[in-house]
C-alpha cells in the first residue's frame, strides 16, 4: 500500500501544476478587461463571456481538487510548501508560450526552491495535528485577520497597477490560506456523509471564503501585470496555511534544534526564490499579451 504521505505529495504535485496552467490562462484572460469594463463584481462579471477564462478556470478547479486529496492525506505543513513549485511549472510554460530560453538565473533560482522544498518536507518532517480548529480560534482568526484583510483591500481601491496588484495578491494569498484549513476540516467532515458535509458550517464558511478569495485574485490578475500579483499570492497563501496549520491545528516539524537553522534557512530561500521565479514568469507573460 502506498503511504499516506507519498499520496499527499503527489495530489499536491498535481495541485501545483494545475494552479500554474490555470494562472497563467486567468491572468491572460484578466489583462484583456480594461478599468472601464469592470463591474460589481469586478473582473469576474466580465470574464465569464471569455472562453479562455473558463478554460483556466476549470483547471484551477482541478487544482483545487487535488489539492483537497492531499490535504486529506498529509498536514498542511507538508501540502502548501508543495504547492509553491506551481512556480516550477509556471516556467517552462512561460517560456515556451513566448518561444524563448530559460536562462540561466532562473535555473538557478528553480534548483533553489526546489532544494528548500525538499529541505522542509524531508528534514523537516511534518507532522499532523487536528483536523479542525476549534471555535475560540476561529473568532481570534476573525478578530485579528478581518480588520487587516479590510485595510489591505481599502488600500488596493487607492491603488492603481502593480500596488493595486501586489496588495490584492496578497489578501488573496491570505484568503486562500484560510481556505486552506477549511478545506482540511471539510475533507473530514465528508468522510462521515453527506448529511455531516451538509450541517458543518466549515463547508459553508469554506465556500464563501473560496468564492471571496478567487474574486479578489481574479481583480488582482486584472490590476497589474502576472509578475506583480502572482509573488504576493504565492508567498502568503502558505505562509498563512502554514502558521495557521502550526497555531491553531497543532501540526509540527518533527526536527532537532539542531536543525532550527537550517529549516529557517529554507524557508527564507524558498520565500526569495518564489518572488524571483514569479517575477520571471509574470515578465514571459508580459511579453505574451
Amino acid at each position: 500500500m502506498v503511504p499516506a504521505h507519498a499520496l499527499a505529495i503527489a495530489f499536491a504535485l498535481a495541485a501545483a501544476l494545475c494552479i500554474a496552467v490555470g494562472a497563467v490562462l486567468r491572468q491572460r484572460a484578466a489583462a484583456k478587461v480594461p478599468d472601464d469594463e469592470l463591474g460589481k463584481l469586478g473582473a469576474v462579471g466580465s470574464l465569464t463571456r471569455v472562453p479562455l477564462w473558463w478554460a483556466g478556470t476549470l483547471v484551477g478547479m482541478g487544482g483545487y481538487i487535488f489539492q483537497a486529496a492531499a490535504l486529506g492525506k498529509g498536514s498542511l505543513l507538508l501540502v502548501q510548501p508543495l504547492l509553491v513549485t506551481s512556480l516550477l511549472f509556471a516556467l517552462p510554460l512561460g517560456a515556451w508560450l513566448t518561444k524563448r530560453s530559460i536562462a540561466p538565473r532562473e535555473w538557478a533560482w528553480a534548483g533553489a526552491l526546489t532544494a528548500a522544498v525538499a529541505i522542509l518536507v524531508v528534514v523537516g518532517d511534518p507532522r499532523p495535528g487536528e483536523n479542525h480548529a476549534e471555535a475560540l480560534h476561529w473568532a481570534i482568526i476573525g478578530i485579528i485577520g478581518l480588520p487587516l484583510l479590510a485595510m489591505c483591500l481599502l488600500t488596493a481601491r487607492a491603488r492603481t497597477g502593480a500596488q493595486k496588484a501586489v496588495l490584492l495578491g496578497v489578501a488573496a494569498g491570505a484568503l486562500f490560506g484560510v481556505a486552506a484549513v477549511l478545506t482540511k476540516g471539510v475533507v473530514a467532515v465528508a468522510s462521515e456523509g453527506v448529511g455531516a458535509l451538509l450541517t458543518s458550517l466549515e463547508t459553508y464558511a469554506l465556500i464563501v471564503v473560496g468564492i471571496t478569495a478567487t474574486a479578489v485574485q481574479q481583480n488582482a490578475y486584472q490590476a497589474g501585470d502576472l509578475q506583480a500579483s502572482l509573488p504576493a499570492s504565492t508567498v502568503t497563501e502558505p505562509v498563512i496555511a502554514t502558521a495557521l496549520g502550526f497555531a491553531v491545528l497543532g501540526e509540527y516539524l518533527d526536527a532537532d534544534k539542531e536543525v532550527a537553522l537550517l529549516l529557517v534557512a529554507a524557508l527564507v530561500v524558498m520565500a526569495v526564490a518564489t518572488i524571483a521565479l514569479a517575477r520571471e514568469s509574470g515578465r514571459s507573460e508580459q511579453a505574451v499579451a
